[in-house]
C-alpha cells in the first residue's frame, strides 16, 4: 500500500513535499539505503520478547533457520518473504509498532549509508518525488522514510486479527516482479512516465523494478546484478 506521510522529517525537506519535475525516484531499502535486512528486524523483535523463554526460543530458532533462509533467498526472494513473515504469527500489533521505533534508532539508523542520504537529498533538490519500494514491513520502512524525507512508502503489511498478527500479509506480497507492478500502478495513479524515472537496488531479485524505469542504477550489486548492469551500461554505485 502506498502512503504519503503527514509528519515532518528531520531532514531538510519535510516528508510529503510535492515533486515539481514530473519525475519519481524509487529505492529499495535493505542493502541499498542501509546495510540491514529483514532478518535483523525480526532478530531485534526476538531479542526483545516479553519473556526470557520466548527470547531464547525465538533467537535460537532464527539462528538455526539461517541456512534455510539463505537457500530460500537464492531460490526466490518471494518464497523467502512468504516463509519468513509467518514467524510473526501471534505477535501483538501494539508491541511491534512500539519496538519498530526502537529498532530504527538502535539498529537501522546507524546502518544507513551516508551516500544514500546524499543521493536522496540531491534527488529532492532536483524536484523528484521520493518513493521507497521494499519487501520490508511498513512499520520498519516508515521510520526510515521519515528520516530521509521520502514522500511515499510501498511496503509489505502484516495482517492482524484482534490486534495479533496472523502470519499472513495484507494484499499481494511485494517482492521481485510485484515491485515493478506496484511501481507501474503508482506511476499511473500519479501521472509519472516511468521512462523518465529512476530506480536503485542492490539485488538481482529487484531486476524487474530496475528494468521498468528509464534510469536505473545499482548499489553495491550482487554478482549477477553487477553483470547485468555492465551489460546494459547502468551506473554502479558503491556505498559504505
Amino acid at each position: 500500500m502506498s502512503t504519503t506521510g503527514t509528519s515532518s522529517s528531520i531532514s531538510a525537506v519535510p516528508r510529503g513535499t510535492k515533486a515539481t519535475s514530473g519525475v519519481a525516484a524509487f529505492y529499495d531499502l535493505d542493502g541499498t539505503l542501509c546495510s540491514t535486512n529483514v532478518v535483523h528486524g525480526y532478530g531485534f523483535f526476538a531479542r526483545n520478547a516479553p519473556t526470557i523463554a520466548k527470547k531464547v526460543f525465538r533467537t535460537g530458532s532464527i539462528v538455526a533457520a539461517i541456512p534455510f533462509f539463505m537457500a530460500a533467498d537464492l531460490y526466490s526472494r518471494k518464497l523467502f518473504n512468504e516463509v519468513f513473515y509467518r514467524r510473526y504469527k501471534g505477535e501483538s500489533e501494539d508491541r511491534l509498532t512500539l519496538l519498530a521505533e526502537d529498532l530504527f534508532s538502535e539498529v537501522v539508523l546507524p546502518s544507513i549509508f551516508p551516500q544514500a542520504k546524499a543521493l536522496i537529498e540531491q534527488s529532492k533538490r532536483s524536484g523528484h518525488r521520493q518513493v521507497l519500494v521494499t519487501g520490508a514491513l511498513d512499520i520498519l520502512a516508515e521510520p526510515v522514510a521519515r528520516y530521509l524525507g521520502i514522500d511515499d512508502v510501498i511496503a509489505n503489511e502484516l495482517d492482524y486479527v484482534n490486534g495479533y498478527a496472523t502470519g499472513e500479509l495484507k494484499g499481494t506480497l511485494i517482492a521481485g516482479a510485484s515491485k515493478a507492478a506496484r511501481m507501474r500502478r503508482f506511476a499511473a495513479e500519479n501521472g509519472y512516465e516511468l521512462d523518465r524515472c529512476y530506480a536503485y537496488s542492490d539485488s538481482m531479485s529487484d531486476y524487474p523494478m530496475l528494468a521498468v524505469v528509464g534510469r536505473p542504477a545499482v548499489v553495491n550489486p550482487d554478482r549477477r546484478l553487477k553483470r547485468i548492469a555492465r551489460e546494459y551500461d547502468w551506473p554502479i554505485l558503491h556505498f559504505s
